[in-house]
């Protein structure tokens, strides 16, 4: 089921009237109501993988439980080892990411397995086998670990209310694209008793609809000419690649974070809160602050239950290098079963690196020109480098395979890129493009005005109701005039 979809729409009021006015007479209750519609909601794909979420959650749970009962007895005076807990903790991560790997790899090393021999001249023929990617399994498996790591850390308690806990893993707002929510965060909040609240409500209505406008008019559109650029790359000019370039980075931004803002809004309706996953990032003044506001939930967990368990900065410089890497290596890898994914991961390391030998990684923590209305030369000179650095990045992500990549790479490397893209030999109107540069001057003029908000259409600092009104209204119009045709969320595939 689509957030952008008319289904959903349906979904949402009902779910909303049954979670407060029929289902709220205990916890237990609310939580075996969120539980049901996570499942309809994710099963709305495809029933057959509910049973695949259902055993990661339980195993995770279970886990939790077994070291908990084995910290209990070694409180009471029995010596038991911790290498017991650990290795409840080890076996659940490894089966957890066994499952991952299965459903989300194997084709990608049978195809490279292959390749492989064929270099010698040895012809394989693939078998039958070709795994369905279930969709969100990345999320829903790194959040379960999260709980795992985190008990065996003595970080959170293990909690003994399986409802609670398969609600936390479930949750239908950020189960397939995120954010990423770990268990000491949104766990407590399915055992605490929830009270509607209007302020929280009308603001989650409000980040709602500025995610749909992100996702529908920003997303889809700008989505329209880069498949047109990307899919007709040996006859576009220089130009025209750098227009799908461009537009590609943005369709990306507005699909993604669209749907993170959707997610977040939704939970403010139930009174849960989820974390902020996009902060701004095509405002950052270097790749450090640009993964710093860029799919947050993701990069502080490499950094929590990765770069800090191989070591993170504290055994030199070089191991520091090393664990950097990998980490950029791993989220690259996190992405997908393609070379492009990883190398993408790769070349957004080797551009962290300087940031790291020089000690600058730190700079830039506030939000640029944060309390001025303009930024200085410098500051927007470093944003807009910063920016072309990840658009070449988002040329390779977007990329089949990595010839292609860098075919494009070259062929976008001309004088010639400076001319006018010729858009009508790819079978695009000029209204389009226009219309795509359009939404992108509105996108990026809100998120400038509102850059310390919470979200683009926090506007309670306008006075006039009626003004505000006008604002949530033209949103509105634009999105119902472009929501025709419901189009997946990039990130489902991940």
């Amino acid at each position: 089921m689509l957030f952008n979809s008319f289904a959903f729409l349906l979904f949402l009021p009902i779910v909303f009237l049954l979670y407060w006015y029929v289902f709220s007479r205990s916890i237990r209750l609310r939580n075996l109501f969120v539980v049901s519609v996570s499942y309809l909601f994710y099963g709305w794909w495809d029933w057959r993988f509910l049973s695949l979420i259902a055993f990661t959650t339980l195993c995770s749970w279970l886990s939790g439980l077994l070291i908990r009962k084995k910290r209990s007895v070694c409180d009471m005076g029995d010596t038991v080892s911790d290498h017991y807990c650990r290795g409840v903790m080890i076996i659940n991560i490894v089966l957890n990411l066994a499952i991952l790997a299965y459903f989300k790899y194997a084709n990608f090393f049978i195809d490279n397995f292959i390749d492989l021999f064929g270099l010698f001249g040895i012809t394989l023929h693939r078998s039958s086998l070709n795994v369905v990617l279930p969709v969100g399994i990345s999320f829903y498996t790194f959040q379960a670990l999260s709980y795992t790591i985190d008990v065996y850390r003595r970080k959170m308690e293990p909690t003994s209310d399986i409802l609670a806990f398969f609600a936390f893993v479930s949750f239908f707002l950020q189960l397939v694209a995120g954010p990423i929510e770990r268990a000491s965060h949104l766990l407590p909040q399915f055992c605490e008793s929830r009270h509607f609240c209007y302020k929280e409500a009308v603001d989650g209505l409000r980040q709602i609809l500025w995610g749909l406008f992100k996702k529908v008019v920003v997303a889809d559109n700008c989505a329209i000419v880069a498949n047109a650029v990307f899919l007709n790359m040996e006859s576009a000019t220089p130009s025209s690649l750098l227009l799908g370039a461009i537009m590609f980075s943005f369709q990306i931004y507005g699909d993604f974070s669209g749907y993170s803002d959707i997610a977040v809004g939704t939970a403010h309706l139930f009174n849960f809160d989820l974390v902020r996953n996009f902060n701004v990032p095509y405002f950052s003044r270097s790749i450090a602050e640009f993964w710093r506001r860029w799919h947050i939930s993701l990069n502080t967990w490499f950094v929590d239950y990765v770069y800090i368990p191989l070591g993170g900065n504290r055994r030199g410089k070089w191991q520091t290098l090393r664990n950097t890497l990998a980490v950029f290596f791993v989220s690259g890898l996190w992405h997908g079963a393609n070379w492009t994914y990883i190398m993408w991961g790769i070349y957004h390391g080797l551009l962290f690196l300087p940031l790291l030998l020089l000690g600058k990684t730190k700079q830039h923590i506030d939000v640029v020109a944060k309390g001025r209305w303009m930024p200085s030369v410098r500051e927007l000179l470093q944003m807009i480098s910063t920016f072309f650095l990840a658009m070449l990045g988002w040329v390779v992500f977007r990329s089949p395979n990595l010839i292609f990549a860098f075919d494009y790479l070259k062929r976008m490397c001309s004088l010639s890129v400076f001319n006018v893209p010729n858009t009508l030999m790819l079978g695009l109107g000029n209204s389009i493009v226009l219309g795509c540069f359009l939404f992108v001057f509105i996108l990026l003029f809100v998120e400038w005005i509102q850059r310390e908000k919470k979200h683009g259409l926090d506007i309670d600092w306008i006075r006039s109701p009626l003004l505000r009104l006008g604002v949530y209204c033209g949103f509105a119009w634009l999105i119902l005039f472009f929501m025709g045709v419901q189009e997946s969320f990039i990130y489902f595939q991940f």
